[in-house]
């Protein structure tokens, strides 16, 4: 298990990029262009929180997490 797995905000992360997943299935409805945006966006935040745990300064772990948070 890496470190990141274990922070809540990468747990909450995960969650929250099932529901995004689980919504877009059931609303086919959605436009193509903002449901390849919505998708997108909610893997994004799970990886800048991976990517960012892996980092030693306390700057770029903070560029990473402030990306994610955005």
């Amino acid at each position: 298990m890496f470190d990141f797995e274990n922070l809540d905000v990468y747990k909450k992360a995960k969650d929250l990029n099932k529901e995004v997943l689980n919504f877009l299935k059931e609303n086919k409805q959605i436009d193509s262009y903002l449901r390849d945006q919505l998708h997108r966006a909610s893997i994004s935040v799970v990886i800048n929180i991976a990517e960012g745990s892996g980092k030693f300064s306390k700057a770029d772990k903070r560029n990473f997490y402030t990306t994610a948070r955005g």
